[in-house]
């Protein structure tokens, strides 16, 4: 086997990463009291940080905390405390590797249950058959809300150095916010921000201006794309290579190729393939036809655990792989294969019809291991899928209580200044 797998990586900011396999985002949902990591998180990241990867990624932080993916997300704004976040990113760097934020915003892509805001780029809700009544109806982003979003992501980033993290990742995939303004779907616009290509990218693309104007040169600054939505009439590959290209200028490092969104959940449809082909790299041909014509490196992210897949990635032009629900039931996953060695097995993915409710219990699955290794216990291979679903469900209602707890305290705090003001 090549030792390309394990040759350091020079990003344009001057940032070296000490191998090629980065550990994807995951959300954690592990936030603890205020919205704010606890012991938990550096608990976690430290072990990953031990496990050999040369770049760590965090699952969303959220920029506003109106809006959040989910309650048990953390979130980092202007007034957030620093603390929390310094010792997350001196964990995760305690092993060698890099850790980057990913930063994020829900956009339409919130629970109908969740207090806050529902914004979209239209009027347009999730479409997900007999699911679509569990997300809010959103509303369509006025000027003066998108020019706030862009100074959030700003905020937050900023932020995100003064605690010590490497870079961030702006996440533009998964049908979250600024996938649905680069989705013709989703954005039904008539304005600058809607129609053709450039007006739908605009979002993104001032985000990561104003982040990359905020931030030390030396900080990274990573794009998550889908390669597609997989969606008839949605963003495609061809879409998808012109976004690159207009990031090229902007100070990029690197994007991060994935796809699909809660409309269209393709991973849960993977992992309901027997052939070990099928689940892993899931775009990997998508990513080998963009790394063609990519002026920025690329990372490919989706089902990869074995190293046989990762070179085959490497070999295609794909200068990172990540690497996700491998590394939540193998943490140590990249020492391994450098000694030579695999996985001794992977979680046990839902294979149901309702690709939406497979997805649910796949992405609870992951996080009841995550959860394991953050309190110090081993990841346990043969969960089944529906009872990771059913105490998932149980954590999330928890989460909520605190979350609306929190969200109404701090709103009160707000009026209160605004009234002595």
């Amino acid at each position: 086997m090549s030792d390309d797998l394990f040759s350091p990586l020079e990003l344009r900011s001057g940032q070296v990463l000490d191998n090629r396999i980065a550990k994807a985002a995951m959300e954690e949902g592990l936030a603890g009291r205020g919205q704010l990591p606890d012991e938990r998180l550096p608990a976690l990241y430290r072990r990953w940080g031990r496990g050999g990867a040369g770049l760590l990624i965090t699952g969303n932080v959220m920029v506003h905390a109106e809006a959040l993916t989910a309650p048990g997300v953390v979130v980092l704004d202007r007034t957030s405390p620093l603390e929390p976040f310094a010792r997350w990113a001196e964990a995760g760097k305690a092993g060698g590797a890099a850790v980057w934020m990913q930063i994020n915003h829900p956009g339409r892509q919130m629970q109908a249950e969740m207090p806050g805001v529902v914004w979209g780029p239209s009027a347009v809700g999730v479409e997900a058959g007999r699911h679509s009544k569990r997300f809010g109806r959103p509303v369509a982003m006025t000027q003066e809300q998108i020019g706030a979003t862009v100074e959030r992501f700003a905020t937050t980033a900023t932020r995100a150095e003064e605690a010590g993290f490497d870079g961030v990742e702006v996440h533009a995939a998964h049908g979250y916010l600024l996938s649905q303004f680069l989705s013709p779907l989703a954005n039904r616009r008539t304005d600058r921000w809607g129609g053709p290509l450039e007006n739908r990218a605009r979002l993104l693309l001032d985000v990561v201006r104003a982040v990359r104007a905020v931030v030390s040169p030396t900080f990274a600054v990573a794009v998550k794309l889908n390669s597609a939505d997989f969606q008839r009439g949605g963003f495609d590959a061809d879409e998808a290579r012109r976004v690159i290209t207009l990031l090229e200028p902007l100070g990029v490092d690197l994007v991060e190729l994935s796809g699909g969104s809660f409309e269209s959940p393709v991973m849960a449809e993977r992992w309901a393939d027997e052939r070990t082909e099928a689940r892993e790299a899931y775009f990997l041909d998508l990513a080998t036809e963009l790394v063609e014509t990519s002026p920025l490196p690329l990372m490919l992210t989706g089902g990869i655990s074995r190293r046989e897949t990762a070179e085959r990635a490497l070999a295609g032009g794909v200068a990172l792989v990540g690497l996700g629900t491998a590394l939540a039931a193998t943490p140590d996953l990249p020492d391994r294969w450098r000694q030579g060695r695999e996985a001794d097995g992977r979680l046990r993915m839902a294979t149901w019809s309702d690709k939406l409710l497979a997805s649910a219990a796949g992405l609870a699955l992951v996080r009841r291991q995550l959860h394991r290794l953050a309190r110090g216990s081993e990841p346990a291979l043969g969960t089944h899928p529906a009872y990771a679903l059913v105490t998932d469900q149980l954590a999330h209602v928890r989460a909520l209580r605190r979350y609306r707890a929190w969200l109404n305290e701090r709103r009160a705090a707000e009026g209160a200044r605004s009234d002595a003001a």
